[in-house]
């Protein structure tokens, strides 16, 4: 009787352990899903931003001191790859991929260590820049790398007043080219997101398309601009693709 039962035992628990494994297989399978059947992220070997993915860096704050106006403040370095401030020790190095820097860190340029004009000029970053008079949502096609520039830095429009060429933003000195004329209207920096779209090699040699969207403290839209607005607080989105890609693809 004794050995019966051991025997009928001996079975179930048998029974038992292969159900469990068969299941533990079933879950580790439907746990591995290719990344094409779920838009898993596309990892990024140069950074913890993934590929083809829409990043949004609100309020990211380039102090300046208005009491000094005309003086260049100290310029303030970002990283694309890893969507994060990188200090100005790793200045010759190319932990960074954008920097802000001259008239109220306002003019934003690139990474590359082999153009003296540069702000990474000594290390080995391969960063460039440029400035397309398009939309974000229109800039599907990665330009040539001989269309960008390693010493140019790109800030005020033509548009606008002490405008320089192409930028990302208009300067309304008086308040009255965007603005009603009212104190509070004047000395406004508007953002031309509907207009131009700066585009960056990262000094790894990915590429970055950049929508420039404010950069005033919690304020995204232009009526909410005024000349006491604090600032410099950018705000921007962008897009990452690899190294070689020939379009700016959001997946």
């Amino acid at each position: 009787m004794m050995r019966s039962l051991l025997k009928s035992s001996g079975k179930w628990f048998f029974m038992l352990t292969m159900v469990s494994l068969l299941f533990t297989a079933c879950s580790k399978d439907d746990d591995v899903v290719p990344d094409d059947e779920t838009g898993t992220e596309t990892p990024n070997p140069n950074g913890n931003v993934p590929y083809y993915k829409t990043q949004r860096v609100e309020n990211f704050l380039a102090p300046v001191d208005d009491t000094q106006p005309t003086t260049p403040p100290p310029i303030v370095y970002f990283s694309l790859e890893n969507k994060e401030e990188v200090a100005a020790e790793f200045k010759t190095t190319a932990r960074w991929d954008i920097s802000f820097a001259s008239l109220y860190n306002s003019f934003i340029g690139s990474n590359n260590g082999k153009d003296e004009k540069n702000m990474g000029y000594g290390a080995n970053g391969v960063g460039g820049i440029l400035i397309l008079k398009q939309p974000f949502e229109e800039v599907t096609s990665v330009p040539a790398d001989a269309e960008f520039s390693t010493s140019d830095s790109y800030g005020t429009d033509a548009l606008g007043a002490f405008g320089e060429g192409t930028g990302w933003y208009l300067y309304d000195f008086a308040g009255t080219i965007r603005g009603d004329g009212s104190e509070q209207k004047k000395h406004v920096a508007y953002a031309m997101p509907e207009s131009r779209t700066l585009v960056v090699r990262t000094a790894s040699g990915d590429y970055a398309k950049i929508k420039m969207i404010s950069c005033y403290k919690d304020a995204f839209t232009p009526d909410l601009w005024f000349k006491d607005t604090p600032h410099m607080y950018f705000t921007f989105e962008y897009v990452l693709v690899p190294k070689g890609s020939t379009k700016f693809e959001i997946k």
